[in-house]
Order: structure tokens, then sequence, then C-alpha cells
């Protein structure tokens, strides 16, 4: 048994529960991260319609696959919530709604607001018929 095997253990992200305003920052990095990947989808999208029709039809059914449809929507939602929290950002860069009642409001409006353009966006897609 070593000297410090009785110190006790730092504790970490599974014993304490971070507030709002830190989820969501950490959520604006992942969803940052995952738009990433959806400019990788749009290079591959144009890039197929530049190599001809097979290989567009080609896409076009893996998109309108579940998976690539769960994608999608998740691209929808990380553009959403990026930009809401990007506006709330540049709310803060003016010195405003700096407080920390308003602070968690605002975390959780942008939350609220990401989901509501996301299923709105979806529901308009879906609902006139429209596909890939």
């Amino acid at each position: 048994m070593s000297w410090n095997d009785k110190r006790p253990m730092s504790p970490h992200l599974q014993i304490y529960d971070l507030p709002l305003t830190a989820k969501i920052s950490i959520m604006h990095r992942m969803t940052g991260a995952f738009l990433l990947l959806g400019l990788f989808i749009i290079v591959l999208v144009l890039s197929s319609v530049a190599l001809g029709e097979s290989y567009w039809l080609m896409i076009k059914e893996i998109l309108n696959s579940w998976p690539g449809l769960l994608v999608l929507f998740g691209l929808t939602f990380s553009v959403y919530f990026h930009f809401c929290h990007g506006i709330r950002h540049l709310i803060w860069d003016t010195g405003r709604y700096l407080e920390k009642n308003m602070q968690a409001k605002g975390a959780a409006l942008v939350i609220g607001t990401s989901i509501v353009l996301t299923l709105l966006t979806w529901f308009i897609a879906l609902s006139t018929g429209s596909s890939l």
C-alpha cells in the first residue's frame, strides 16, 4: 500500500451535477463538432452530383434511410442550437443578462427554441412531402 492509497479520490463528472449553463457550453462545443460532419456531408452530396446520377441516387438512398434521417435531424438541431447559443453570447457581449438567474433562463430559452425550431423545420419538410 503506497502513501496515497488513503487519500480520497478526486470527484468527477459522475458525482458533480454541472449547472445548466455549463452543460450547454459543453453542448455548444459538441454541436460545433457535429456541424463539421455536416460540412463533410455537404461536400459528399455535391461531389455525388458532380460525379453523375448513379452516385447521387446512392447518396440519396443513404440519406433517406432511418440512420441518414437521424443524422440529418441531429444536424438540424445542431444548426439551430449553435445559432441560438451564438446569439446568446452576442447579447452577453453587450453586457446584458449576465446575472445568475438570467443565465439559467437564457440557457433554457436556447434549448427550448432549438427544439421548437428543429421540430417545426421537420414538420414543414415532412408535411410538404419533400424528400432529398
